[in-house]
């Protein structure tokens, strides 16, 4: 079996190149057989192991917000159906919109979580180059966006609360698209998501990008991870349209305020769920226990709400955004 080559990011060049430094010298003291000096090298070890440590969760505290926008398009970062096999006990993926299509670049289907039944959508992207062809990078089509519409009407017909994952640069902008009627089935999902009586929670597990994240991501609560990015527009395709050069990206990132922090200050996002250092992609067991007990905390809060309150609450959440005093 060919292993994946995992591209590094460059500002963690250094700390993952210390980090294998430090298992080789692991692997040398294994096999030496001088004990006395051996306790002396490994107590060194450990404390070099505790300060790289502290080093990188103040590397990872401070990364500006595209870094970590890069950070989350990593290929190892764990996708809608990783969290779904660690989070439910028992799930099963269902297709199609009804329509004639099925797009694989958004998934959806029936789980249990915690003996609560719940639907679940979310966007899919791929692990390598050719299963992100055929998820189409994440980005979904008008057949995609209509699946997961006939999965939400699935669910507030068997009273089953919805639980989406966003994780998307955009929906798909191809010509046969917008032939297709991607402005109307993203808008239709807009509305239909206001009028539902069950919870409907909304995490952004990775890239949420413009109306594609929309798409699926009017919820009771809105959550994010940690790293996770949030943004009308990627910071490229925002430096293009406003200066004609794609270089100024760092600063169109810094002014899009797309950072978990910066969204939860402004009122777009409800909470941060946290991440283990060096994002999701690290460890993503960890992550998903992290997301799990935040998804429980929050669907038991909004089941022992009234629907009327529900409603009520969702709407005045959405309507408060934007808001500002002068």
């Amino acid at each position: 079996m060919v292993s994946k080559k995992v591209l590094t990011l460059n500002f963690l060049k250094p700390i993952l190149e210390f980090e294998y430094q430090l298992k080789q010298l692991d692997k040398i003291l294994i096999l030496s057989k001088n004990v006395n000096s051996d306790s002396l090298i490994q107590e060194e070890i450990n404390e070099l192991k505790v300060s790289l440590y502290e080093i990188k969760k103040n590397l990872f505290k401070s990364l500006n917000p595209l870094q970590r926008l890069h950070l989350v398009r990593q290929s190892e970062r764990p996708t809608t159906l990783d969290y779904i096999s660690n989070i439910m006990d028992e799930w099963i993926e269902l297709h199609g919109d009804r329509g004639g299509t099925d797009d694989p670049a958004i998934v959806g289907g029936i789980g249990r979580l915690n003996s609560i039944s719940v639907i679940f959508i979310g966007h899919q992207r791929g692990k390598d180059t050719k299963d992100n062809v055929i998820r189409n990078f994440g980005m979904a089509s008008p057949g995609g966006y209509r699946k997961a519409l006939k999965l939400m009407k699935h669910a507030n017909r068997f009273n089953f609360p919805i639980l989406t994952f966003i994780d998307t640069p955009g929906a798909w902008a191809g010509i046969e698209a917008e032939k297709l009627g991607q402005g109307e089935a993203i808008a239709v999902n807009l509305k239909e998501m206001f009028s539902f009586d069950v919870p409907i929670i909304s995490t952004i597990i990775g890239e949420g990008g413009s109306g594609g994240a929309l798409g699926i991501g009017i919820g009771d609560k809105v959550l994010m991870l940690e790293y996770a990015v949030y943004t009308v527009a990627t910071p490229e395709a925002c430096a293009a349209i406003l200066w004609k050069d794609s270089t100024k990206s760092p600063i169109a990132a810094e002014s899009l305020k797309i950072t978990s922090a910066d969204l939860k200050l402004l009122g777009i996002i409800d909470d941060i769920i946290k991440e283990p250092i060096g994002g999701s992609q690290s460890n993503p067991y960890q992550a998903s226990c992290y997301l799990k007990t935040k998804l429980l905390l929050d669907l038991n809060n909004l089941l022992s709400l009234s629907i009327e309150d529900r409603k009520e609450l969702r709407y005045r959440k959405f309507r408060k955004i934007g808001t500002f005093y002068e």
